[in-house]
């Protein structure tokens, strides 16, 4: 064959498997026999051996898999991918609805779906065709996992219709539960141990470095986000089934997996409904999301530091079960704080086999009047480590002996000490105990604080456990010849743990206060304290008045990070890491004025002297502040070329100033 005719060949029948595709795993249809099917694919795969050269991007045979990952990347989302604040309440429900109400202007419809209990992905398409998907991960990066994506057969390869140039697509991945019992069916035949529940398996498949061995197992996605830039779209409910005219499989309004309504009764009987029919579902659900439809009435509504305050999720009451407490331990976090955890005999719970639960507290303990050997009720209630909710005290035999919270810590022998108006006991030997020291260096190396590469948690407990290390200031004293032979390690390794050690001396202010791990003091603190203060020789001089000042900096953080300060030890560290270079005043920018402050911006388009996000950054330089969608709130309008017609037409109609890039300029130059 030639090879022009090679490349129309294999470009015609990739389209007609695609069509085929789509018709079967989308609307249920089929127009050929599946020996048919399987002969076009055979030979579209001969073809594409042949003249590999002309196989595309979309090609159906993606889906058979074959290729190896061996290493999944992680990718920085463009788009955040928040978490949804939970309730098991309807009461809270009907309180959140309220508060909306008396937040945005207008009248509110609200979108019902279905929680699928899988995993988040969000899939980037440009020019019709599927570029990458990322899982969730922490929200702000996930892994790369686009060779595995592209073998379930629900997400398009290529689009269709009137799909937008780039944009995000977010839904689930899950596994419908027949598959999942025939894979479990399978595993038992050969003599191996069964999967545990469906939403791991699926977890742990999308990270299977061979592709064949994802496509064999036959998981599937609801996609329903629509994220991007100057998307023509008004509200979430019109975007999923405008993305269903483009070929995804979206929830299907007739089966009620997605409804519109604009009262907090439709809400509450789409809730009632699934909480009944659930269990007639082909996959697993755990709950219901509730959001705003409207795009406009969302931005308005705005964010927390962690969820959106547009949306909701109501989750299904908990399985309980009943099982045997058979012994207690207790765990040292890098606070000093003392958790007990129950040992339970094994449960199935909710899918999952239960061994451990959390007891919290030693209050906890007293409460529930806890004995050794006690039949114990258990529930997940949303946590990832079951807790005890209740005991069978007619089981209870004069054998069973009431449990004491122990004095002493479990890992260093210290007393214990519970502060006054505490519920935690805690240790207070932090310089000498391996899981505080172990803990505190954690979480100076983590992603969101000093984001060192090459060293994670087993290579701390290496450097500990060799008192290589006594604390987070040691890492910088660390030599090639110190590190080079230990385990796991090499020329390579140690080279790339230095490098990481060296590159994190330019992470900025706010991220080295949060990584040094003062108690109360999260990321958003650490940020407004660096931001009140500038530096840390100002912090740690403030005065009480001072600090709780701040925005959002109460007396309980104040009193912490002064009492971190009167810490010698604590003050010695900060001066190592001050003479070994790592940031600790904000780096002024220049050019920071209040000359837009109190101005919301929206910019749209594309410009010729700087990026989008560029001017972005000016806006937030100089005291304003950007939002995505135009509304009555919307002071100025910074317009690039093919910005949008409709954006442009709606500004126009709320009378908002429309400014080119060399007006804003001069807005600029006053």
């Amino acid at each position: 064959m030639e090879k022009a005719q090679a490349k129309q060949e294999i470009e015609r029948l990739s389209n007609e498997i695609n069509r085929h595709n789509d018709l079967y795993y989308l609307e249920n249809k089929s127009e050929i026999s599946d020996y048919d099917f399987d002969m076009l694919l055979e030979k579209l795969i001969s073809l594409e051996q042949q003249f590999p050269e002309f196989a595309f991007d979309y090609s159906p045979t993606k889906r058979v898999g074959g290729d190896i990952t061996k290493k999944m990347e992680s990718v920085v989302h463009r788009f955040p991918m928040l978490s949804l604040s939970n309730t098991y309440s309807e009461e809270e429900i009907i309180d959140w609805e309220n508060r909306l109400k008396k937040l945005s202007d207008g009248k509110l419809e609200y979108v019902c779906e279905l929680k699928y209990d899988g995993v988040a992905i969000g899939i980037q398409y440009e020019n019709g065709t599927l570029k990458q998907a990322i899982t969730r991960g922490d929200g702000t990066q996930g892994e790369n996992v686009t060779t595995n994506v592209r073998t379930i057969k629900t997400i398009p390869l290529k689009l269709k219709g009137d799909f937008p140039a780039d944009f995000e697509i977010r839904g689930e991945i899950f596994f419908p539960l027949k598959n999942f019992q025939k894979l479990n069916e399978q595993r038992l035949d050969i003599g191996e141990a069964e999967f545990a529940n469906p939403r791991n398996t699926a977890s742990g498949t999308l990270k299977i470095q061979d592709s064949k061995v994802v496509a064999e197992r036959g998981l599937d996605c609801y996609l329903y986000g629509v994220y991007g830039y100057d998307l023509e779209l008004d509200g979430h409910y019109e975007s999923v089934l405008k993305a269903k005219d483009w070929g995804f499989k979206v929830p299907d309004h007739q089966k009620n997996f997605i409804k519109k309504t604009d009262s907090i009764d439709g809400i509450m009987e789409f809730i009632h409904y699934w909480d009944k029919h659930r269990s007639e579902l082909p996959f697993e659900i755990d709950g219901i999301v509730v959001k705003v439809n409207n795009y406009e009435q969302q931005q308005e509504l705005g964010f927390t530091a962690k969820s959106p305050r547009w949306a909701i999720a109501y989750k299904f009451k908990a399985e309980r079960v009943e099982t045997i407490l058979e012994s207690v331990q207790y765990q040292v976090g890098r606070t000093g704080a003392v958790t007990p955890v129950a040992n339970l005999k094994a449960v199935q719970l909710g899918g999952t086999t239960v061994k451990r639960a959390s007891l919290h507290n030693s209050d906890q303990i007293e409460k529930l009047d806890l004995h050794l050997l006690d039949s114990v009720y258990v529930e997940k209630g949303g946590e990832i480590i079951p807790k005890i909710v209740g005991v069978n005290l007619d089981k209870r035999t004069s054998q069973n002996e009431k449990i004491q919270f122990i004095e002493n810590c479990p890992e260093c022998g210290s007393e214990l000490v519970r502060r006054e108006g505490e519920v935690q006991h805690y240790c207070h030997n932090e310089n000498l105990c391996p899981p505080q020291i172990k803990g505190r260096i954690e979480h100076f190396i983590g992603r969101k604080a000093m984001n060192i590469d090459g060293l994670g948690a087993e290579t701390v407990d290496v450097l500990v456990e060799k008192e290589l290390i006594h604390s987070y200031a040691d890492l910088y004293d660390l030599t090639f010849d110190q590190i080079v032979n230990l385990d796991r390690m090499g020329d390579k390794s140690a080279d790339n743990l230095l490098k990481g050690l060296e590159l994190s001396k330019q992470v900025p202010f706010e991220r080295v206060l949060f990584s040094l791990g003062i108690r109360f003091v999260g990321e958003t603190v650490a940020k407004k304290l660096a931001k009140g203060f500038k530096s840390i020789d100002a912090i740690q001089n403030a005065k009480f008045d001072e600090l709780i000042n701040v925005d959002e900096i109460g007396e309980k953080i104040a009193i912490s990070v002064q009492n971190f300060f009167l810490e010698e030890r604590n003050v010695e560290v900060i001066n190592r890491l001050k003479a070994v270079g790592l940031q600790f005043q904000i780096e002024e920018k220049v050019g920071v004025t209040e000359k837009l402050k109190g101005m919301n911006f929206v910019v749209s388009g594309v410009f010729t002297s700087f990026s989008r996000d560029e001017i972005k950054e000016v806006i937030e330089l100089n005291g304003g502040k950007n939002v995505s969608s135009i509304s009555s709130k919307t002071n100025y309008v910074v317009a690039g070329e093919n910005m949008g017609p409709a954006k442009l037409k709606k500004a126009s109609d709320l009378g908002i100033i429309i400014l080119s890039e060399d007006e804003f300029i001069q807005l600029l130059n006053g």
